[in-house]
């Protein structure tokens, strides 16, 4: 199978304005996950899919690829739906803008997952999680095939009447079969994708599986500036910035 990465990115965010072309240790956040989806051993090739002109002169600036997109599109995955008319591939691998700090070597256990197992139309990674009451984090509960039950934004499953803190979260890399994500694409909105905000709960609603794979991940995505100011720290000790800074 080809995997190709699409990595959406658009310049307007709500609660950090431009974030995509924040510099971190130097280089904007979004050439960060380009830089380090090169690192991957699984990737066949890389794109950044924006409706910003300037996202997309900053990325040629660093060497890399851009599809520029429709501004109409609600969520990241309607972005790498239409940039995947134009690409080759197999598998689309969406590779979120925001993580700054993704492990290339996470991104090519989850095509593995995929290549293991080819009838899989979706793959999500997910790492053990303690905060509370952070509705930022898309918590996940599993069944005992790893296959996702539910997503949300509040914290699953409830420790109302036990003592179990422990929680998924889910790290956004995601492979999608590309015939399965044009289908996908063209579903209209949920109920539940709609209460919690979360596009992949059409998937589970349609009653089609997404397959988890658990990876060890400290790695935040950057959504605020105390994000961005953890991330900064965090990029100076990190194993895999001097190979490409």
């Amino acid at each position: 199978m080809k995997f190709v990465a699409i990595i959406p990115s658009r310049l307007e965010s709500s609660r950090l304005p431009e974030k995509a072309l924040k510099p971190i240790s130097g280089i904007p956040l979004i050439i960060h996950v380009y830089k380090r989806c090169l690192l991957s051993k699984n990737l066949s090739e890389i794109y950044v899919a924006t409706d910003s002109q300037l996202i997309k002169e900053t990325v040629e600036k660093y060497g890399g690829k851009v599809l520029l997109t429709s501004k109409s599109h609600p969520t990241g995955t309607d972005r790498i739906a239409e940039a995947c008319l134009s690409v080759d591939a197999d598998v689309i691998v969406n590779v979120q803008g925001d993580e700054a700090l993704v492990n290339p070597n996470h991104i090519d256990k989850a095509c593995d997952a995929m290549k293991k197992d080819e009838d899989l139309n979706v793959v999500i990674l997910v790492n053990k999680y303690t905060v509370k009451n952070n509705p930022s984090s898309i918590k996940v509960v599993l069944n005992e095939n790893n296959n996702v039950m539910y997503f949300s934004r509040s914290d699953i499953p409830s420790n109302s009447r036990s003592n179990d803190d422990e929680m998924l979260k889910a790290y956004h890399i995601i492979p999608f079969k590309k015939d399965f994500l044009l289908k996908y694409s063209n579903w209209e909105p949920t109920r539940l994708e709609k209460i919690e905000f979360n596009e992949y709960l059409r998937i589970l609603e349609k009653g089609y599986e997404i397959k988890a794979v658990e990876v060890s991940s400290a790695a935040i995505s950057v959504d605020t500036k105390e994000d961005l100011d953890i991330v900064e720290k965090q990029m100076k000790t990190d194993e895999f910035f001097h190979l490409y800074s």
